[in-house]
């Protein structure tokens, strides 16, 4: 082997917007979720924020993958599928809500931040 990947990362024309929307509207999610678990927002409110975070990650998720087949084998992906297990607690165990969203939003910084030679290493 020469040390070219076994694959080619995939793009598209517009790609970086298209995330940048979706980061956006995931942040937006996360701070109006934030906002209701801490007594600021309403039930109502905080439906829309649902849809409007989980919407966004999945789409962020959705693009990295097919961009990158080896996504979820790598910290970053596997950190997503920490997450959504996560706020699937954010549900489930409705009274533990603030300490499971606390944990995901600093799982998130900790992996977001993270230098690109941990965030895509491969796990398996």
């Amino acid at each position: 082997m020469n040390g070219r990947p076994l694959f080619s990362r995939r793009d598209f024309a517009g790609r970086r917007l298209v995330v940048s929307l979706l980061r956006a509207m995931h942040l937006c999610g996360v701070v109006g979720i934030g906002a209701f678990l801490l007594g600021a927002a309403d039930v109502v409110g905080a439906s829309a924020f649902a849809f409007l975070l989980v919407a966004g990650g999945l789409g962020i998720m959705a693009l990295d993958r097919w961009s990158d087949p080896t996504y979820l084998r790598q910290v970053n992906g596997l950190a997503m599928l920490a997450k959504l297990l996560l706020l699937g607690g954010l549900v489930w165990y409705f009274g533990m809500s603030q300490p499971l969203f606390w944990s995901t939003l600093v799982l998130s910084v900790l992996v977001a931040h993270a230098p690109a030679s941990i965030r895509h290493r491969k796990l398996f």
